[in-house]
């Protein structure tokens, strides 16, 4: 047994339980069942997301008034009392993390074992590699058991672009010995089709972990800027959006901290015609700008390579190296590069 996995067994059920308190336990500190109501209607599940909130944006909630807002947020606090941890309390905690593979050993290897939650990964790059593939093939392997890197849940999918295709999952649940219609099962999956219907959809996946607790383990943005390119244009625009985007990535950071889910957002990229003619990659600069860039713990930028070899590079990561590897596409989805 790996070190990794004699540290998830000393995680208890009753640890898993603990790792948020549902909203209705407001009741027993004098909120009414009227305005948990409405703190649900506006994608608050937890007592955790009540502290996650500031007092200015509670207040927009129809009928929250500053005492109501004040009376609410010590409430909160009694339950999850605000307070500094040991660096060993966090490393207990980090013990919770789960990895999600990518289908490629070679890929996993840089990571640290796959796409870990409670964190935001970002994966970049030009049509054709692989971030669509990549991504179907994280859905099945969330369902596998963690021995085969997997994380034992469910997965959600929003799809910005129209390009989930069942069929691609048939395939990939093939591949792992999966059934392939239970393997459908086991994916929500919502169009987008502008950036507030977008958020909205982030919201409706909160409410699921919420409701569910501990059944959803991966979700999945495909991708995080299309719409937002779509909806903003120009300079003149570009705050606003940036803003928008800035609101919709802390939501996303706040759903994968408290319900233990590894998110992993797909980015376009675009020309970056002032850029070093010196680099080939160089010339290509992803969507999204330092909002993103911050947002994400993760960040891997993936490039063609010689024939059906496409190159992953890990350029940002706040516990693993600048490192790069190589995988291909193949109709189980993805997996390493075979010589």
């Amino acid at each position: 047994m790996s070190p990794a996995e004699e540290f998830q067994d000393d995680i208890s059920a009753e640890e898993e339980e603990e790792l948020f308190y549902d909203i209705d336990e407001l009741q027993n500190h004098g909120i009414g069942q009227a305005d948990i109501q409405k703190l649900r209607a506006s994608g608050i599940c937890t007592v955790t997301a009540v502290q996650m909130w500031t007092r200015r944006n509670l207040l927009k909630i129809k009928g929250f008034s500053e005492a109501k807002v004040d009376k609410l947020k010590e409430a909160a606090t009694k339950l999850c009392p605000a307070s500094f941890n040991t660096a060993m309390e966090v490393s207990h905690q980090r013990k919770r993390v789960i990895h999600v593979s990518t289908g490629s050993k070679a890929l996993d290897a840089i990571l640290g074992g796959g796409i870990c939650s409670m964190s935001l990964t970002e994966a970049y790059g030009e049509f054709r590699c692989g971030k669509t593939q990549m991504a179907h093939t994280m859905c099945v392997v969330a369902q596998l058991p963690r021995e085969m890197g997997g994380a034992e849940g469910k997965a959600a999918y929003i799809d910005t672009e129209g390009t989930f295709r069942p069929d691609r999952i048939r395939a990939i649940a093939e591949r792992f010995g999966v059934d392939p219609e239970q393997a459908l099962e086991n994916i929500i999956v919502a169009r987008a089709y502008n950036s507030e219907h977008q958020y909205e959809l982030i919201q409706k996946v909160e409410q699921s972990c919420a409701e569910e607790k501990g059944v959803y383990k991966l979700l999945v943005v495909d991708s995080i800027m299309a719409l937002f390119r779509v909806d903003y244009s120009g300079r003149g625009e570009l705050s606003e959006r940036q803003q928008k985007l800035n609101i919709m990535l802390a939501r996303l950071a706040r759903l994968s901290e408290q319900f233990n889910v590894a998110v992993f957002l797909t980015n376009q990229v675009q020309a970056d015609p002032g850029a070093s003619m010196m680099f080939a990659a160089a010339d290509k600069k992803p969507v999204g700008g330092h909002i993103l860039a911050h947002a994400s713990a993760t960040r891997i930028f993936l490039r063609k390579g010689r024939g059906e070899e496409r190159v992953a590079k890990l350029l940002d990561s706040p516990d693993m190296a600048e490192k790069e590897a190589s995988y291909q596409i193949t109709e189980g989805g993805i997996s390493d590069l075979t010589s």
